[in-house]
């Protein structure tokens, strides 16, 4: 007997599985949250050199500004330099070595700020770049704030994948509950940069668990009929807080204050696990029948489907533990031992690499849309309505493995296609961006759907949390990587959707999983491995007879 046996009698689809989708929305909400804050917590609101003697409305400074500010070399007055004595001749404009051609001597030099800057607070009261001056030289650190963020979120997917195949979902996903609580509450406490960034990094580990537990506890209580309709119906909760976060970045303008809103809905979360079942498929291959048993009854009786003693008896759930219980204490290792596994891992490590980059590059970058933040946040989280839709209706037509890589390859041809528009072509330039954080989000919600299916119960976490690994590495240099328009204007675009088609090819390596049963062991996903060959050679037999 297969656990899909068992679940067959109690309902693989029911009120239970409902209700278990309901209680496990909240981290789903809370992660793009998290994760797309930068966009508000790191903003830079216009600034200049903080000058004695300046007028105090920032909006009505251009007159005396010309005489004390350079220009740059698109015409504006510099964020960064300053003249160090007033000049009541027209304004210099500033160029690469930091004098104008037409300065004669005598003239006033150009010099970095001294005392600061001053910042127009008509958009953010108060934001990191603000409170300890990441601008200018300094504008490197606002962004390495979202790569040590992501870098913990690498690091908590190892830990959290490997801990929770140990032991156990439910008990793990309290653990990233509290230090999500806690650590997120000292952040916004923080007293300098370097606190700031040490207590996000942790956050980004403690929230890491939300990302590799969430899905597969779901997904383990579901039979192989609604695993693509409980999927995408959780990703929407995604979608939510995409656009709650545009709701909340425009009520709360002060960063600390923000941050506290965020994450202060742990704290509900935490209540909740009173309600949240353990995984009877992880308890089974532990050999834990007791407890598998207790669950399995309350689903049954919450689906309202009468069990049999002798269907559901502890003698028939020790022989189902029997044929799972293979592998007791998980390993990255296992992930690469034998081949069809290797295979699986690192095409799936390349796919969520490319679905991560692609993905964040395009979501922390808001800027040049011809809107503001918040209209630019608010229609980013609108368009992933419909791309849910085209996932819920591709994976069922198409399969996972061609909807994976069609997704992607539309994301590319996005990022392709904004670089043959001109600046003049404002309103094409955004519906492209729009169109490929479509594409990018339904690559993301295929992706966590097509990767629990690929891995076995015994290593599924584990297996979540090496490709959750490689993808937040790829969410980490996607910041980054918006700086290589120091270089050449379109480098990061060609970047983002050159990664992007590398991702869609690989995914096209990978197994179909569609009307597939989860499999249980590691014998289990080689074993259908070998019966997708045999198949593959019978119609060539026949051929060749």
């Amino acid at each position: 007997m297969r656990f899909e046996e068992l679940l067959d009698q109690v309902g693989g689809f029911g009120p239970f599985q409902l209700w278990n989708v309901a209680l496990l929305a909240l981290p789903r909400v809370l992660l793009p949250m998290n994760f797309l804050l930068p966009i508000f917590l790191a903003a830079v609101p216009a600034h200049r050199c903080a000058l004695p003697g300046a007028p105090a409305n920032f909006s009505h400074q251009d007159a005396w500004l010309e005489a004390h500010l350079p220009r740059e070399p698109d015409g504006t007055l510099s964020s960064c330099l300053y003249f160090n004595h007033s000049q009541a001749l027209p304004n210099t404009t500033l160029w690469g070595a930091g004098q104008s051609p037409g300065l004669l001597e005598g003239e006033p030099s150009i010099m970095p700020c001294p005392q600061g800057w001053e910042y127009d607070r008509s958009e953010f009261s108060s934001t990191i770049a603000t409170e300890w001056d990441l601008v200018c030289e300094q504008k490197g650190l606002n962004k390495a704030t979202s790569t040590f963020f992501f870098a913990g979120v690498l690091v908590g997917a190892v830990a959290f994948g490997y801990l929770s195949d140990r032991f156990g979902r439910r008990r793990l996903l309290l653990v990233a509950y509290v230090s999500s609580l806690v650590l997120g509450l000292v952040s916004a406490a923080s007293v300098s940069y370097i606190m700031f960034v040490i207590t996000r990094t942790l956050t980004g580990t403690a929230l890491a668990g939300f990302t590799i537990i969430v899905m597969p506890l779901e997904l383990e209580w579901l039979d192989v009929e609604h695993r693509t309709v409980a999927g995408v119906l959780s990703s929407t909760f995604w979608t939510g807080g995409v656009t709650l976060l545009a709701l909340v970045g425009y009520l709360i303008r002060d960063w600390r204050w923000l941050l506290l809103a965020v994450t202060l809905p742990c704290a509900p979360g935490i209540l909740s696990l009173w309600w949240v079942p353990e995984s009877a498929r992880w308890l089974l291959t532990q050999g834990r029948v007791e407890e598998a048993h207790r669950y399995l009854l309350r689903c049954a009786r919450i689906n309202g489907r009468p069990v049999g003693e002798d269907s559901l008896s502890r003698e028939a759930l020790s022989k189902v533990a029997a044929r799972e219980q293979v592998v007791r204490r998980p390993s990255y290792l296992d992930l690469f031992r034998t081949p069809r596994l290797r295979h699986i891992s690192l095409c799936c490590m390349v796919m969520w690499f490319g679905v991560n980059f692609s993905y964040y590059g395009l979501s922390l970058d808001v800027s040049g849309l011809g809107l503001n933040v918040y209209q630019t946040q608010l229609l980013f989280g609108a368009v992933e309505v419909p791309s849910k839709l085209l996932v819920y209706l591709s994976v069922r037509h198409a399969g996972r493995r061609l909807t994976q890589a069609g997704t992607l390859l539309g994301a590319a041809l996005a990022f392709g296609a904004r670089l043959l528009v001109t600046s003049e072509m404002g309103s094409w330039s955004t519906a492209l961006a729009v169109m490929g954080k479509g594409f990018c989000e339904a690559a993301f919600t295929t992706a966590y759907l097509f990767t629990s299916e690929l891995y076995p119960t015994v290593l599924r976490q584990t297996g979540m949390g090496l490709t959750a690994l490689v993808g937040r590495l790829g969410g980490s240099l996607a910041p980054l990587a918006a700086l290589l328009d120091g270089v050449w204007l379109s480098l990061p675009m060609l970047t983002y959707g050159g990664i992007a088609l590398l991702a869609a090819c690989t995914a096209l390596l990978l197994p179909e999983t569609k009307q597939a049963q989860l499999p249980e062991t590691i014998q289990d996903v080689e074993r259908s491995a070998l019966s997708r060959l045999q198949e593959e050679e019978m119609p060539m037999k026949q051929i060749q007879n």
